[in-house]
């Protein structure tokens, strides 16, 4: 039996569960919701159930309030709750009965906001965390730590953020490609293609039509690989309904479905201006780097190639570095949301990590080993516009050691995200 991987979720999940009634886990297929929950078992008395299970499943059905108050004295671990959405309202009621911390832990493989049926949000009584693909510091084995709070505290010294020695772009190259399902972390390149496949296959044709969607399975199909193709591209729907053949008006819906099971992520437009955050096109990226690489049939030999993988790399290295910041975000001490930037001239930033006091953090994601002014256009055309606003702007890429560009400005591994 492999050894259960420490997840960097782990302490603030058991803070929840001393503090809140109900603990929700949501995230995709084979990210760990249920074996963090067994984890987080192993410290409390506690009864687990999936409704994965056909028996639990129709009991659930038969007598919703039955099967949420089986376990008075224990934590009751509901696993898929998505498939039963109207256990809810008799969660929610079994919590207005006795709000004692601790008493259910649900875990989602759907966005249940967007589930058909049914269903209370349990607002005011629940508290949740979405869980993602292994960061990097978990693959590893390491203690997790986030960028963002390293950053915040080097303050000036962004030297100090990379004391361990800087990954090659070989590894760098096989850390993208391999992505982080824990089920396949281990896996040989040929089993992990394998699943990645039967994974995406599973999904769209069983859980995305799941509650009655009339949805296409082989269009469906057809929007990941392109957004895939596109990775970390902006959002053109009208482009994505030409070359996906599909109704213009249909668009929308495959995106949600995508969106509901967590296979895509979006990077919505920044403004320094928040009364026009809402202009120009969001971003939108396959979430795990290993599965938009086998949507796109792209391998490491590939992107090993300096030629013919310099494209595809650059695209994937960025979703990369947006999933590690994404999952590092749940369990930061810091609070940031991510948006991405482009002017009107033109002018981009990949990556913009926005503070809640309003200052920002600025990433370039560059796949190239040695950087030129050009890669910091974008950063000094921001840094010029927000002044001391921006805490930092930085090009992220396969260097072997931090790079001070100008005042404010610096280039740095790519490792630094997780080292």
């Amino acid at each position: 039996m492999s050894t259960l991987l420490p997840r960097a979720l782990e302490p603030r999940a058991q803070e929840i569960l001393d503090f809140s009634p109900v603990l929700t886990l949501e995230g995709a297929r084979q990210v760990g919701k249920s074996t963090l929950a067994q984890m987080l078992a192993a410290s409390r008395p506690a009864t687990a159930i999936t409704l994965d299970d056909p028996g639990a499943f129709a009991a659930a059905r038969r007598d919703p309030r039955g099967f949420v108050d089986q376990a008075p004295d224990r934590t009751l671990i509901i696993d898929e709750i998505q498939r039963v959405p109207e256990l809810t309202i008799a969660v929610k009621a079994s919590v207005d009965r006795d709000r004692r911390p601790g008493r259910f832990i649900l875990t989602g493989s759907s966005d249940l906001a967007r589930v058909r049926g049914d269903k209370d949000s349990l607002a005011g009584r629940a508290m949740g965390l979405r869980m993602f693909p292994l960061s990097q510091a978990e693959a590893d084995g390491s203690a997790p730590t986030t960028f963002v709070d390293r950053l915040l505290a080097a303050g000036t010294d962004l030297d100090s953020l990379h004391d361990a020695p800087a990954i090659d772009r070989h590894e760098l190259i096989e850390r993208v490609v391999r992505g982080g399902y824990p089920a396949i972390r281990n896996a040989s390149p040929r089993l992990r293609s394998r699943w990645l496949s039967d994974y995406a296959n599973h999904l769209l044709r069983v859980d995305a039509v799941e509650g009655g969607s009339r949805l296409n399975p082989g269009r469906l199909e057809a929007v990941l690989r392109l957004l895939a193709a596109n990775q970390s591209g902006e959002l053109v729907k009208a482009r994505l309904a030409q070359e996906g053949a599909l109704p213009a008006s249909s668009v929308t819906a495959y995106l949600d479905a995508l969106s509901r099971l967590y296979l895509v992520e979006t990077l919505c437009p920044w403004s320094p201006n928040l009364t026009t955050r809402e202009i120009g096109r969001p971003k939108v990226l396959v979430a795990d780097s290993g599965l938009a690489a086998r949507l796109m049939g792209i391998t490491s030999a590939v992107l090993n190639n300096v030629v013919a993988g310099a494209k595809a790399l650059g695209s994937l290295l960025e979703g990369f570095v947006v999933g590690e910041l994404r999952a590092q975000q749940e369990w930061a001490d810091t609070d940031y949301r991510l948006f991405h930037w482009r002017d009107r001239s033109g002018k981009e930033v990949d990556v913009v990590i926005e503070l809640t006091d309003g200052s920002a953090i600025a990433l370039e994601v560059k796949s190239a080993r040695s950087l030129t002014a050009r890669h910091f256009t974008g950063l000094d055309f921001l840094r010029e516009r927000l002044g001391e606003r921006l805490r930092a702007g930085i090009v992220l890429a396969p260097l072997d050691a931090p790079l001070r560009y100008a005042p404010g400005l610096w280039g740095l591994p790519v490792s630094v995200l997780w080292q």
